[in-house]
């Protein structure tokens, strides 16, 4: 069974034209979604491959409808090989049933790992920069150091519970008792 999705980005875009082509393709159901290509949520999709079965090939209009980036196209490609679901881009003429097909999927694999290792080694070298010019990293503190001091001071006299402490500085007891812990 040929199963396709359509996917436009914003409401004022149609899906006419994808349809249309998916249709001459010869998909027996198509879904959709009006969603920007970037959110993670996107409902048509996720029927999509829930009704793919071994045997079926699920069909796009351009393969950037599918991918939010070149590694999740190449995940989600892989993932639908696995199942023995194949793939076909209508417009690239991107098919993984034939032997081109998958040598460009093994290549698109090897081009977005190489950008995956790129961006966590930019990452690392400007966590590195941070850290050097004395940039303070991770989540900024709940208590200042006023308020920790004046927790300390309450628990030492025995004038407020953890639990009222937690209240009056509005976060949980846990932050209240690491504050404690942390002297």
């Amino acid at each position: 069974m040929r199963i396709g999705y359509a996917r436009v980005s914003t409401l004022d875009q149609h899906l006419d034209l994808q349809m249309s082509a998916l249709r001459a393709s010869g998909c027996e159901l198509i879904f959709h979604d009006q969603v920007s290509g970037a959110q993670r949520n996107r409902p048509g999709l996720a029927a999509a491959l829930r009704r793919l079965k071994r045997g079926d090939t699920l069909v796009v209009w351009k393969m950037d409808r599918i991918g939010r980036s070149m590694m999740h196209f190449v995940n989600l490609i892989s993932r639908l090989q696995k199942r023995g679901v194949q793939f076909l881009s209508i417009t690239e003429s991107f098919d993984t049933s034939s032997p081109i097909g998958r040598l460009t999927m093994h290549m698109l694999g090897a081009f977005a790992e190489f950008e995956k290792e790129v961006i966590q080694e930019r990452t690392r070298a400007g966590l590195a920069a941070a850290r050097q010019k004395g940039h303070l990293l991770g989540r900024r503190p709940l208590l200042n150091a006023e308020q920790r001091a004046e927790i300390m001071q309450q628990v030492a006299s025995g004038a407020e519970l953890l639990t009222d402490l937690a209240k009056r500085f509005n976060v949980h007891p846990r932050t209240i008792r690491r504050c404690l812990s942390r002297g």
